[in-house]
């Protein structure tokens, strides 16, 4: 599975948290990076996001963006895990798009990638491969 796990974008400071909004520049980096990703040639089959506000509007420009739909999870919510990424992504095609939260993000790229943990800034993306389940 190609995999591309994504911070959302830059939001309003607020409370309470799960209600905070992108901000006009995380509106504008939402749009840019689903319009990068159409340019490359991604084709979602799905995009998965938190459920908290901010991930929801990111995901749905990027969605927008692809021609997707997308669908929150409770296992992307802050505290979110390999594994939680690995059960939400789970039969939902070939290219599947994540976006969550950091130091989520960072931890696990990590665990699923080369064990490197890579810097997220809002709007930041790495693409991972995922393996079946049961290969490594």
């Amino acid at each position: 599975m190609r995999l591309f796990l994504i911070r959302h974008a830059d939001a309003e400071e607020g409370e309470p948290d799960e209600l905070r909004r992108l901000s006009r520049k995380g509106r504008e980096q939402a749009q840019a990076l689903g319009k990068q990703l159409a340019e490359t040639g991604v084709q979602a089959d799905a995009v998965v996001t938190s459920p908290l506000l901010r991930a929801r509007e990111t995901g749905q420009a990027l969605a927008d963006a692809l021609g997707s739909s997308t669908d929150p999870s409770d296992a992307l919510a802050p505290g979110a895990t390999a594994e939680g990424v690995r059960a939400a992504v789970e039969g939902r095609g070939q290219t599947v798009i994540v976006v969550g939260h950091q130091p989520d993000c960072s931890k696990i790229a990590a665990e699923l990638g080369d064990g490197t943990e890579p810097p997220f800034p809002p709007a930041g993306i790495v693409e991972l491969q995922l393996p079946p389940r049961g290969t490594s």
